[in-house]
């Protein structure tokens, strides 16, 4: 065989092992996906992810199922992901916890924020209200600022549980204000605003996802919210901004994740994806009833988001002295 008919066989052979993941990847998706969810079936994260899921799964042409890890303030399900292979069949629903708060709640981390993760989008966010008891003495913000600094110690507030974004929305307020109110922490949001309707627990930062009825029925009084704007939702609550305390944005957010190395493509085509399902009656439907702002972007925007939040929230977690482990 002479130098010409070798070397021809030789790029004969090298096309021929590299046609399969060439068409692997032109042709992704072609098998089930896996979104992993890492809070229980039927909370907010977990609906969020099925109706985004059922959206994108029709322009992409494959079923995306709902798995559900819950566990360790999100970490398990995290680490589940961080070590998947990078095919693009494994992605997961990442929030506060994951991107931004738990590299400073815990003394180590079983995976890095910044290196282990492939960044497809952000979903979206969703603002934190200050909310009392409709008995509480205070009748708006100004009056409830007043009464707690001249009460200090003496009004306890309410989360889900430490470490939550409610949770630390209430000591960045705390910081911002120089007040010092006593912490509740209860295992979930729903006994959280049972206790805070029921009158036990005077007030909380409560989510719009979980508290906009009964804000909207003044089970509930709406003292401030957390967003940069009045929401649409909620047009007469003047923002902490307004009220004037100073960066005080607090939000919950949520994107998307894969495990680091993802093909470049499929980034790609997850992102253009998610970007397209934001346009659905469906998940405009039910952003609407949450009170969720969408927030259509690229990987390179979400990964900006989530580091400045971390850089944000670590002095914010520092001060209070709050640790998970």
């Amino acid at each position: 065989m002479d130098r010409r008919t070798l070397l021809a066989a030789l790029a004969s052979s090298a096309a021929a092992a590299a046609a399969p993941w060439a068409h692997a990847q032109t042709g992704y998706p072609e098998q089930i996906i896996k979104w992993l969810v890492p809070y229980p079936a039927g909370g907010g994260t977990d609906v969020i992810a099925r109706t985004l899921a059922e959206a994108m799964r029709q322009t992409l042409g494959q079923q995306i199922v709902i798995d559900n890890r819950p566990g360790a303030a999100t970490n398990i399900g995290a680490d589940l992901v961080a070590k998947s292979k990078p095919d693009g069949y494994t992605i997961m629903s990442a929030d506060n916890a994951v991107l931004a708060f738990n590299e400073h709640l815990f003394s180590k981390l079983p995976f890095n924020p910044q290196k282990d993760f492939s960044y497809i989008g952000a979903i979206g966010k969703f603002p934190l209200a200050l909310v009392v008891h409709p008995d509480f003495p205070a009748k708006d913000f100004k009056e409830f600022l007043a009464y707690v600094k001249a009460n200090p110690g003496k009004v306890n507030y309410a989360s889900p549980g430490n470490g939550s974004p409610h949770h630390l929305a209430m000591e960045l307020f705390k910081n911002r204000t120089g007040t010092f109110i006593t912490h509740i922490p209860y295992r979930g949001a729903a006994p959280a605003m049972a206790d805070v309707m029921g009158g036990q627990v005077p007030c909380m930062f409560l989510d719009l996802a979980s508290g906009l009825q009964i804000m909207q029925s003044r089970k509930v009084r709406v003292l401030a919210i957390g967003s940069g704007v009045r929401s649409k939702l909620l047009p007469d609550v003047p923002t902490l901004a307004e009220a004037g305390v100073r960066d005080s944005e607090v939000f919950a957010f949520q994107g998307i994740l894969g495990p680091a190395g993802l093909p470049q493509n499929v980034v790609a085509r997850l992102n253009t994806e998610l970007n397209r399902a934001f346009g659905t009656a469906a998940v405009q439907k039910r952003f609407a009833d949450i009170g969720m702002e969408a927030m259509p972007g690229t990987p390179e925007q979400f990964f900006t988001l989530a580091r400045a939040e971390a850089k944000r929230w670590g002095p914010v977690i520092k001060a209070a002295g709050v640790k998970l482990d």
